[in-house]
């Protein structure tokens, strides 16, 4: 299957992949733990169960005697009920060399015990897994006893190691006879398979409750982690209704930032649709008044054609001047999208290459400093451009032999100050000549809408311009911009 396959087969909601994916790892989990659960407790049954066996072992290799005819034969009754009970699940036998089944529990009835014919060293136990009485499947345990001839004759003392509690079979010295026996005791596995079932049953019910349990803490979970997001959601769908300018409500700590540039999108977009019918209504306004003079004077008599193309000709340039301002407003339709980053020097240096190009008539000097390749303006170079190219040539107009460029950064912001040493302008001077159309002497060329441009710029990047008095003796205009 094909990767793209993979994916579209997979869910489109993040919830159900999270919950299939918690799902899923709890299944492995509770699985594998069952196996374990289960091994660990069939090991320790199988433990306990063999160990039990081996006791009953040693307790028949207790009771064990041979007599001075050399005939074995139980000195004490084992205690068990089950060894009297046909077919109890509990068995004994006693095999001398080449024959089987020589003494054996009364529990095998008519059955005997039938071991493969392997070694077996005197004392070591061999196990075994066997069909039993009536089919039963028993676990045998065996063991080979030597008895030897002597003063105290007996079991070898290797024999049953276990036994130590009392000398079994001691015969007086001329009655003892040596021989081989094999001792063999056997146990029904029924009892233990069903020990095991009970407690599989058992740990499959208990792991099936606890799964379902975690199921549906992790279906909470996943609905209260969440809810945030429907949260978000309906937040969202209220502002695309109109029933809200912004994102509002509580929201995690993860989703601050979320809501925070989505809210800062929004702003963003009101402002350029904002932007966008202010210019529409601003050039409309505009241009009705010259086309009102053009009208009024297409209407009157032609007397004098000199007089009527000068009129033409100011209310085409005034009308020209307001197509240019607002086209200058139109192009900052970039200003505060995120990611802006136009560097400071390269743009700095290129306008004083064409100021001094410009205003090459006059011996102006140029004084410049910034750190190159380090601040950068958030916004679009061509605003920049704008801006400063404003400011320079404004200074160029009015300095008498020395303009002074600086650039640095303060905090977050960008500071561009532009100083000369003109004549400057008084305190109420300086407010007036941000008015569009207002320029401070109508001697010198310009349509007195540079600094208005350079104000209505600033503050689409939330910045701003303001005019002082320069340590040059002239006038310093200050831009504060925000630093990439």
């Amino acid at each position: 299957m094909s990767r793209s396959g993979l994916r579209w087969r997979l869910p489109q909601s993040l919830r159900w992949r999270l919950l299939l994916g918690t799902l899923a790892g709890l299944a492995l989990a509770l699985v594998v733990a069952g196996f374990a659960l289960s091994g660990l407790f069939a090991d320790q049954a199988q433990r306990q169960f063999r160990s039990h066996l081996q006791l009953q072992l040693d307790q028949l290799t207790a009771a064990f005697e041979v007599d001075a005819a050399g005939q074995p034969s139980l000195g004490s009754t084992l205690a068990d009920p089950r060894w009297q009970q046909p077919y109890g699940g509990l068995y004994w036998q006693v095999d001398a060399p080449g024959q089987q089944g020589l003494l054996r529990s009364r529990s095998l009835w008519d059955s005997l015990l039938r071991l493969p014919g392997d070694g077996l060293p005197s004392g070591q136990t061999h196990q075994h897994r066997l069909s039993g009485p009536a089919g039963q499947p028993v676990l045998v345990l065996e063991r080979q006893v030597i008895w030897s001839a002597g003063p105290t004759p007996g079991p070898s003392p290797v024999a049953s190691p276990a036994v130590g509690a009392r000398s079994a079979g001691q015969l007086p010295a001329a009655a003892a006879a040596p021989g081989s026996w094999r001792l063999i005791v056997a146990q029904d596995l029924r009892e233990l398979e069903a020990a095991q079932q009970r407690f599989d049953l058992t740990l499959a019910a208990s792991l099936a409750v606890l799964g379902l349990a975690l199921a549906a803490a992790a279906g909470a979970q996943l609905a209260l982690g969440l809810a945030p997001l429907r949260r978000l959601q309906r937040a969202v769908q209220q502002v695309r209704a109109g029933d809200a300018q912004r994102l509002e409500g509580e929201f995690p700590a993860e989703l601050h930032p979320l809501v925070q540039d989505f809210n800062g999108v929004l702003l963003q977009n009101e402002q350029v649709v904002q932007r966008a019918r202010q210019t529409a209504g601003n050039l409309a306004h505009a241009i009705k008044t010259p086309l009102a003079v053009l009208a009024n004077a297409a209407e009157q008599p032609r007397g004098d054609l000199q007089a009527f193309a000068i009129l033409v000709d100011e209310q085409v340039r005034s009308a020209r001047a307001q197509v240019e301002w607002h086209l200058a407003r139109a192009r900052m339709g970039g200003s505060g999208v995120p990611g802006l980053r136009s560097p400071v020097a390269p743009v700095l240096e290129g306008l004083l290459r064409v100021m001094r190009k410009v205003h090459a008539g006059r011996e102006l000097r140029f004084d410049c400093d910034l750190a190159p390749d380090v601040l950068a303006f958030a916004g679009e170079s061509q605003d920049l451009h704008e801006m400063l190219g404003n400011l320079l040539d404004n200074a160029c107009k009015w300095a008498h032999g020395r303009v002074a460029v600086q650039a640095r950064a303060e905090g977050r912001r960008l500071l561009v100050t532009v100083d000369d040493d003109g004549p400057g302008l008084g305190a109420a001077e300086r407010e007036r000549v941000f008015e569009r159309g207002t320029r401070a002497d109508e001697r010198q060329p310009g349509s007195g809408l540079g600094l208005a441009i350079v104000r209505e710029v600033a503050q689409l990047y939330q910045g701003q311009v303001r005019l002082d008095a320069s340590a040059l003796g002239g006038l310093r205009a200050s831009l504060e911009l925000p630093l990439a």
